[in-house]
């Protein structure tokens, strides 16, 4: 708990104009958004947690007991980048982050994940599930988020988010599969 209110104090301290205090906040949460964005848009990484320190700042009136800060921030980086496809999207109105991978929207596959075959299928195969299940599979796995922090970021009840986290490795298995994958291979075997 003294982290989760450490960071709350300098959020408030650097709404109040202390740049210091920003600057600590921006360099401790600054990769973990970059990792959250750059699975999903690529170059625009970088310009989406810029936005994500920005709301941070604005949204004074947002944070209603959450999980921890991370959860506020990721939650916060989330409707961004539902924003940003809808924005991208040919079809605004038929844009549904349940429905639509990143690959629909952006076929190019990503170069972040493309080290070695395994990390490269893991990659496209996380990019061809839904959006929101991506996201939830990445939290869980990536970030080591779970149970209310978890629920937290995705703004869900947590048996949402465990029903979305199983029809995710689902999913995921599928599309691996489909993409010529060996049937053993784990789902968080490409996580870091």
């Amino acid at each position: 708990m003294i982290e989760r209110e450490d960071d709350f104090v300098l959020l408030t301290s650097w709404r109040e104009g202390d740049r210091s205090a920003g600057g600590r906040l921006i360099k401790r949460y600054s990769g973990l958004l970059l990792r959250f964005f750059r699975t999903k848009v690529g170059e625009d990484a970088d310009d989406l947690v810029q936005q994500t320190f920005v709301a941070c700042t604005e949204r004074k009136d947002a944070i209603q007991n959450p999980a921890s800060f991370r959860a506020y921030l990721l939650a916060i980086a989330r409707g961004l980048l539902v924003e940003h496809f809808r924005r991208k999207s040919r079809h605004h109105k038929r844009f549904d982050a349940l429905e639509t991978s990143v690959a629909d929207l952006e076929p190019t596959p990503s170069q972040h994940l493309a080290k070695n075959e395994e990390r490269r299928l893991m990659g496209e195969a996380l990019r061809r599930i839904p959006l929101e299940l991506q996201v939830a599979l990445e939290l869980y796995y990536w970030e080591g988020m779970a149970g209310p922090e978890l629920a937290a970021a995705l703004d869900l009840p947590e048996g949402t988010v465990r029903t979305r986290l199983r029809r995710g490795r689902q999913l995921v298995r599928e599309r691996l599969a489909e993409l010529g994958a060996p049937a053993d291979e784990p789902l968080g075997g490409s996580s870091h």
